[in-house]
C-alpha cells in the first residue's frame, strides 16, 4: 500500500508504482511515472516527462522535470529518466532536456548530494557520485563510478571518464580521462585513481598497465596522436585501455591538462619534433 500524505497534490495522469510513499506539500504533474518503493519527501516538484526508477529516495525540495533553461527550447517533447536506488538530496534540480525526444538521464545507485543542479542533455552513468553544489552544464557526460567533489562547475559538452575523481572547487572545461585524479583551477591530473581503482577489484597487471597509459599520455611529452599509438603498440590491450584510447580520441573539448595535438599523421608529428630539436 502506498503511503500519499493529504497535502500532496498528485495529477490524475501520474502513474504511481507499489509501496510509495510521498510526504507533505509534493506536487507531481504531467506524464511522471514513479516506480515502486520510491520515497518522495516533503516540498519536492516533479513535472514533465519524468520516470524515477524502483527504490530510489528523493529528499526535501527536490525539483526535477522542469523545462530547460536553455534558450532554445521551442516546447518539443523530452524526457527525463532516473535509475533504481538513487538518492537524490535536498534541493537538487534536473531540468528537462531540449531537442525534440532527448533525455535527461541519471543512471542506477547514484548518489546527488545537495544543491546540484544537472541541465538539459545530460548523461549520468551507473555508481556516480556526486557532491554539494556540483553544476552541470548542458550535454555533459559522466561514465560510471565517476566521482565529482563539491562546489565544481563542469563546463558545457565536457566528459568525466569512468572510474575519474574530480577534487572539490575545480573548474572543469576539458574532458577528464578515465581512471584519474586530478583538482584545481586550472585542472590538474595527479595520476591514476589509484585508490578507487583497488576498491573496485581492478588487478595489479591492470593498474600497472593503466599507469604506463598515463604516463604515456601526460609524462613523455608527446602529442595526443603520437601517445596513443606508443600506447596500441607497448601495452597489452584489454577493455580498459581500449576504453582509455577511444575516449581520448572522442574528445572534443581537449583532454584535461594535455597540450592540444597537431593534426597529422605520426610521421608527420615525429618529423616536426626533430625539426624542433635541430632547429
Amino acid at each position: 500500500m502506498s503511503k500519499i500524505h493529504p497535502t500532496a497534490i498528485i495529477k490524475s495522469n501520474v502513474k504511481l508504482g507499489e509501496n510509495v510513499i510521498i510526504e507533505p506539500y509534493v506536487v507531481i504533474k504531467g506524464n511522471v511515472i514513479i516506480g515502486d518503493n520510491v520515497t518522495i519527501k516533503a516540498h519536492s516538484y516533479i513535472d514533465g516527462n519524468t520516470t524515477i526508477g524502483e527504490g530510489t529516495v528523493l529528499y526535501p525540495s527536490v525539483n526535477i522535470g522542469t523545462q530547460t533553461q536553455a534558450r532554445k527550447y521551442r516546447g518539443e517533447t523530452t524526457y527525463v529518466t532516473i535509475g533504481k536506488f538513487c538518492e537524490i538530496r535536498e534541493c537538487v534540480t534536473i531540468n528537462s532536456s531540449c531537442g525534440k525526444e532527448s533525455t535527461v538521464s541519471i543512471g542506477d545507485y547514484c548518489l546527488l548530494m545537495a544543491y546540484c543542479h544537472i541541465s538539459h542533455n545530460c548523461k549520468v552513468g551507473d555508481h556516480v557520485i556526486i557532491a554539494n553544489g556540483v553544476m552541470l552544464g548542458g550535454y555533459v557526460k559522466i561514465e560510471h563510478h565517476a566521482n565529482i567533489g563539491g562546489m565544481t562547475p563542469i563546463h558545457q559538452f565536457v566528459r568525466i571518464g569512468c572510474y575519474a575523481m574530480v577534487g572539490g572547487f575545480s573548474r572543469v572545461v576539458n574532458d577528464i580521462p578515465p581512471y584519474t585524479i586530478g583538482a584545481g583551477v586550472p585542472y590538474r591530473l595527479g595520476g591514476l585513481n589509484l585508490v578507487g581503482l583497488k576498491r573496485h577489484k581492478f588487478s595489479l597487471k591492470l593498474r600497472k598497465d593503466l599507469t604506463k597509459v598515463f604516463k604515456l599520455t601526460y609524462r613523455n611529452g608527446y602529442h595526443l596522436k603520437e601517445a596513443l599509438c606508443h600506447i596500441q603498440k607497448e601495452v597489452k590491450a584489454s577493455d580498459e585501455v581500449q576504453h582509455w584510447i577511444n575516449f581520448c580520441q572522442a574528445s572534443k573539448r581537449g583532454l584535461a591538462g594535455l597540450q592540444p595535438a597537431i593534426r597529422g599523421t605520426v610521421d608527420e608529428l615525429l618529423a616536426f619534433q626533430q625539426f624542433l630539436e635541430e632547429s
